[in-house]
């Protein structure tokens, strides 16, 4: 068999892929620019893939392609018409970063509602030392109990980030975009509910047709103007012109994102414009990526392709 990592960057230097060598031939890139796909996978009987196109035009020329192993939750990077009618077997991994994300939620929730760029700065410029006082707070910040917390997509992160705002003290309330998840242990409430009650909003629904742009400046302007808005699921999930003109005229407080409309971002993204550096907080899409939800996602991949070479059914998408 020749198995062909195209996007082995993604899964970080640091994972390693000796257990693959063993099933044969294994060429790996580090990453593969969409033109090359075709000439790279030509002869390939199985690939590894994370958010390349998988479509006619980039596999229409492979001769022996039987599997596509999806290293990453998401498959709307697939063309499912065009590989069912080939027969080409797709697989995902899913829950491998549960944990991870909801925790990279309340880290950017409490960096923003506890000002805690603006704190850093101030003691790091030299202006804490010629203090005559031991306490600067010019910049006020709240609890999060007693807070409501309304989460748009209430699937395993969803259901994760609800315990952990429990702990904290917050009322949870949800709304399902698909209409898909119901659960009797949160409150449920329509869109512009949720946007109205909540104190934090926390994005973890997929991308479709009904999510896209779902937050725009309508949306943002139904906040309260002292709200948080966290985005962890998908970038386009979020209208950018959008947010970055809610921030500008102050309807909401503060914004966390650790997903864009574009991958690496844009030169011309309209958030780059924005100078309330403690009001907007991004990181570059490694919400899912410790150390060990990686290490998690790698034995699933092996596991995929494993079950596959077996003739096993394993995480199969369709």
């Amino acid at each position: 068999m020749k198995l062909v990592f195209l996007e082995a960057d993604n899964l970080g230097e640091d994972m390693k892929f000796d257990r693959f060598f063993e099933l044969g031939e294994v060429v790996v890139y580090g990453q593969t620019p969409e033109e090359l796909i075709p000439e790279r996978i030509a002869d390939a009987d199985a690939i590894l893939i994370n958010k390349l196109p998988m479509n006619e035009s980039t596999l229409k020329h492979t001769k022996y392609l039987k599997y596509i192993g999806v290293t990453a939750t998401g498959t709307n990077n697939i063309d499912f018409e065009y590989t069912n009618k080939r027969g080409i077997r797709v697989t995902n991994v899913a829950g491998y970063s549960t944990d991870v994300v909801a925790q990279h939620t309340f880290a950017m929730t409490l960096y923003l509602l506890e000002h805690l760029r603006y704190y850093d700065d101030y003691v790091k410029s030299g202006k804490y030392t010629d203090s005559d006082s031991f306490c600067h707070m010019d910049r006020k910040f709240n609890e999060l109990s007693g807070k409501t917390w309304g989460i748009i997509g209430l699937g395993a992160i969803g259901k994760r980030v609800a315990k952990i705002a429990e702990a904290f003290g917050c009322h949870v309330i949800y709304c399902s975009p698909s209409g898909r998840n119901t659960n009797t242990e949160y409150h449920q409430v329509d869109f512009d509910t949720l946007l109205a009650q909540s104190d934090i909003v926390s994005v973890h629904t997929p991308l479709t047709e009904k999510t896209y742009h779902l937050m725009n400046y309508e949306a943002f302007c139904k906040m309260k103007k002292s709200a948080i808005f966290i985005n962890v699921a998908r970038g386009p999930v979020v209208d950018e012109k959008g947010l970055q003109k809610a921030l500008h005229k102050e309807k909401i407080a503060a914004a966390g994102l650790d997903v864009l409309e574009e991958e690496p971002m844009s030169k011309d993204c309209p958030l780059r414009k924005l100078e309330e550096s403690d009001r907007l907080l991004i990181t570059p899409h490694i919400a899912w990526a410790a150390v060990e939800s990686r290490t998690r996602l790698l034995d699933e991949v092996w596991m995929n392709l494993d079950a596959f070479m077996k003739g096993e059914e394993r995480n199969v998408c369709r």
